[in-house]
This record gives C-alpha cells, structure tokens and sequence, in this order.
C-alpha cells in the first residue's frame, strides 16, 4: 500500500515558514511583497483560484491587489495594465489568471510580463531559461510537484520518470525539472503509442491530462511514485455540490501498487498557490 503524499499538510507547513520570513522582511524593510494579478472575465474556476490566493497572501502579510476586467476587454487594456505594473516598483509579481477569454491572444500577453515579475514563471523567456537549466522562477505547479517528490527523500538520478501531458504549465516544465535532476524523462501525450507500457516503465509517473481515472491501475510500476495532477469533476447525486472531485489516475487501484501517491485532491493543487507566494517572496528579496 502506497504512502500518501499530503499536500495539504505540506502546504501549511511551507504556509508558516513565509509567514516567518515575511514578518521578517516587514520589520526590515517597512514594506511587504506585493502581489498583483489580473483576471478577465467571471469564469468560475478562475474567480475561486484568485480568492484562495489572496487569501493565503494576506494569510502571511503579504500585500495582494486583484484587477478585474470584463470578458469583452481589448487586449491593449490589459497589456497596458501588465505594463504600468512592470513600472511599478511596489508591484514584485505580476499573474495573469488563466484561461483569458477566447478573444485575446494569451502567449503575446503573458510575454509583457517582465521576467523578473513573472512569479509564475510563464513567459517565453523564462520558459527558455528553465529549458536551459537556469530558469528566473520555477512555475507553481511544477515547483509544487518537486516539493512532493522531495517528501520520498529517494535518489533521483538515474530514474525513469514518464510525464503524461505535454502542456506549456505542467508537462513540459516538470519534465525539464526532472531532467535537471538527472531522471531519465519521457514526455507522452495524446498520439503517444503504447502509452499503457509507458506509464509502466516509469519510477516517477506524473499524470496531467485533465481526463479522470485514466491511467489504471495496471499501468502503475510496483514502488513507483505517482503524481496526479488532475482535478476532475465526476457527477455525485449523494453529494451536496452535485459532484466530487477525482484525479487523472484510478486511486483506489494505484495505491495498491505504488510506493508513493498524491491523493486528489489534497496533493499538488494545495502547493501550487503557496510556490505563487513563495515566488513573490523571492521577487521581492532579489529588489534590495
């Protein structure tokens, strides 16, 4: 039976120590780092992941400033705000909440974010530094996963991790990540074959394809470690909200398999504000 890889405690503990070391840089610099992200639009996923993380934000003292623009925004507006914020020297982070709004172009957006604000760790350029291995900030969701993967306190080197989803915030980035860390890395999606016996060969398979319970429990090495990173709504009639949540990967056979597994939720999607946070912190360390 695997051990649970708890996010959630992860984060509380990472939580504390950036509260520790913002009352900190306060008492130093009279000042706190200051957040700044920008939403268009009402999409409900986006509104709750803004809430949770001005909350945690404001949770350890840091300043947090949301601006909030309609689904119909041009898309000068909102690089014209990206760019004041860059001028700003209050302003240590800047996020632009994804997804926009279909009409506005979301890579010549993201790419107006200077680097050395870009707390999530999404531009081109800083992008093409983690690719290098000399990356400005690791992206959140990544940078949450080697938390995680830090907790089995195993040897990295030499092991073959198989990273299931290609995308420009999860898949790709981890898997450089891990490069990094000398694994052996395969990058699958969508057209890869065989994917089944992929998975199975992986010593650290990390599933990000927002599709639920597709990796089965068959395709799970013995002792492997595995990360799911997906967040899927399944209808549950039982349920007050109507639903439950459930990751890309079957649990209940899984856990039997492996040595180690994020549960969902509970794992990553815990960590993934608190690295937001942590980045910032950094942003701001880096100004004095």
């Amino acid at each position: 039976m695997a051990k649970i890889l708890d996010g959630k405690k992860l984060s509380e503990e990472i939580l504390l120590k950036l509260k520790r070391e913002v009352t900190g840089l306060k008492e130093k610099y009279k000042k706190a780092p200051h957040l700044a992200v920008i939403m268009a639009g009402t999409y409900p996923p986006s509104i709750v992941y803004v809430n949770i993380k001005g909350k945690k934000a404001k949770e350890i003292g840091m300043d947090f400033t949301l601006f909030k623009m309609p689904e119909t925004v041009e898309e000068q507006l909102v690089i014209k705000t990206i760019n004041k914020l860059n001028r700003d020297k209050k302003i240590n982070g800047i996020i632009v909440q994804l997804p926009l709004p279909k009409h506005l172009n979301e890579r010549r957006i993201l790419d107006h974010i200077a680097i050395e604000k870009d707390v999530d760790g999404l531009t081109t350029e800083n992008i093409g530094a983690l690719v290098s291995g000399y990356p400005y900030y690791i992206p959140c969701t990544p940078q949450g996963i080697m938390e995680l993967v830090k907790l089995t306190k195993q040897k990295l080197e030499g092991k073959r991790a198989v990273i299931i989803g290609r995308s420009n915030i999860v898949g790709k980035p981890i898997a450089f990540l891990l490069l990094k860390e000398h694994c052996t890395v395969t990058l699958c999606h969508s057209r890869t074959r065989d994917l089944d016996r992929e998975a199975a060969s992986a010593d650290i398979l990390v599933v990000a394809i927002g599709r639920p319970h597709f990796v089965k429990g068959s395709w799970v090495k013995k002792a492997a470690t595995v990360i799911d990173v997906g967040i899927n709504r399944v209808e549950d009639k039982t349920s007050p909200k109507g639903y439950h949540l459930v990751g890309d990967v079957d649990f209940k056979a899984a856990v039997k398999k492996a040595a180690y597994i994020t549960p969902v939720p509970g794992g990553v999607g815990p960590l993934t504000s608190i690295m937001l946070l942590k980045n910032t912190i950094e942003s701001f360390k880096k100004n004095y």
